[in-house]
């Protein structure tokens, strides 16, 4: 498996069938909690930027040349828009010195909302996959993080009372 299979693909995870883009995401759950038990919020940024931009060249590197953009065993794009969707249960424990498996609801939605918006491709989240391009590969689903982050940071406030 050459260097950008590996990354695109997340080590060939991407090659599970059914709803490859689901597996992506769920196997990005282990990984930002490993992440920040290891380094916290930090490392996690670190993480996203860093995997970004290798998703980035990966998808690139796999799509040269063929018709489909943005073909379903890449998946390395739902790894860092799930773990935008978790950073503000990283910021959260991170800053309060609490277990981020504490907040294990919020796991759960930050997984729904990613899924979610990855899935229905609403407003700028369709409009970043409509770039056809390894950019909007990458991009519909920083998107779709930033959104179910939002989501989280929703559901929290109201369960605690401040909406």
């Amino acid at each position: 498996m050459k260097l950008a299979q590996m990354i695109g693909t997340i080590m060939g995870v991407g090659y599970i069938r059914p709803a490859p883009g689901t597996w992506g995401s769920l196997v990005a759950l282990p990984w930002a909690w490993l992440l920040h038990v290891i380094g916290g919020l930090p490392l996690l940024v670190l993480a996203i930027v860093v995997g970004f931009f290798k998703g980035w060249w990966a998808t690139a590197k796999m799509t040269t040349g063929q018709d489909d953009h943005d073909p379903s065993e890449i998946v390395v794009d739902e790894v860092i828009g799930q773990w935008i969707a978790l950073l503000p249960l990283s910021y959260a424990a991170w800053s309060m010195e609490i277990s981020i498996l504490a907040m294990w609801p919020g796991w759960i939605a930050a997984f729904a909302l990613f899924r979610l918006f990855d899935i229905t491709k609403l407003g700028p989240v369709g409009w970043a996959d409509r770039m056809n391009t390894p950019l909007g590969v990458m991009l519909d689903d920083v998107i779709a993080g930033l959104f179910a982050a939002l989501g989280v940071l929703v559901l929290a406030a109201l369960y605690h009372g401040v909406l």
